[in-house]
C-alpha cells in the first residue's frame, strides 16, 4: 500500500493529524473509512469535512491499482484523472487516449494496453459505501 504522503489531494495540516491517528498509509486510509458512519468519524478528529474524506478516500483507491506507482500518478494527474471516479466516468477508449496523450506530454513511453484496460477494469469493479 502506498504512503499516505503518495496523496495529493490532502493538504499537509491534514497529512500530520492523520498521521497521529496512525494511518500511514493509503490501504489503512480506506480501512478507517470504509462505510459512511466512519467517514464522519474521521471528518470529526482530524478537523475536515467527510467531502474532504470521500475525496481522499477516491484518490487512495486509484493509487492501490495493481502496477500503479509514481510515475503512474503523474501520467494519470497529467491527464486530469485524480481519483477511481476520473476513471469510472470514462469509456475505456477515452481512458486510453488520455493516458496516450498525457504520455507524450510528459515525454514518456504510455502504458501498455493490457496495463490500461486492467486498470480500467479494476475501477468499473470498485463499490462505494
Amino acid at each position: 500500500m502506498p504512503p499516505l504522503s503518495h496523496l495529493q489531494r490532502v493538504p499537509l495540516v491534514y497529512l500530520d493529524r492523520l498521521e497521529r491517528q496512525g494511518i500511514f498509509t493509503t490501504g489503512l486510509l480506506l480501512e478507517v473509512s470504509e462505510t459512511p458512519t466512519r467517514r464522519q468519524s474521521l471528518a470529526d478528529q482530524v478537523g475536515s469535512s467527510t467531502n474532504d474524506v470521500n475525496d481522499w478516500r477516491d484518490e487512495a483507491l486509484l493509487l492501490n491499482l495493481a502496477r500503479f506507482g509514481r510515475v503512474e500518478q503523474a501520467l494519470f494527474t497529467q491527464a486530469g484523472i485524480t481519483g477511481i471516479q476520473g476513471v469510472k466516468g470514462l469509456s475505456d477508449e477515452e481512458f486510453e487516449q488520455r493516458l496516450a496523450t498525457a504520455a507524450r506530454l510528459l515525454e514518456i513511453e504510455p502504458p501498455d494496453e493490457l496495463t490500461v484496460r486492467g486498470w480500467w477494469e479494476q475501477a468499473q469493479t470498485v463499490e462505494e459505501a
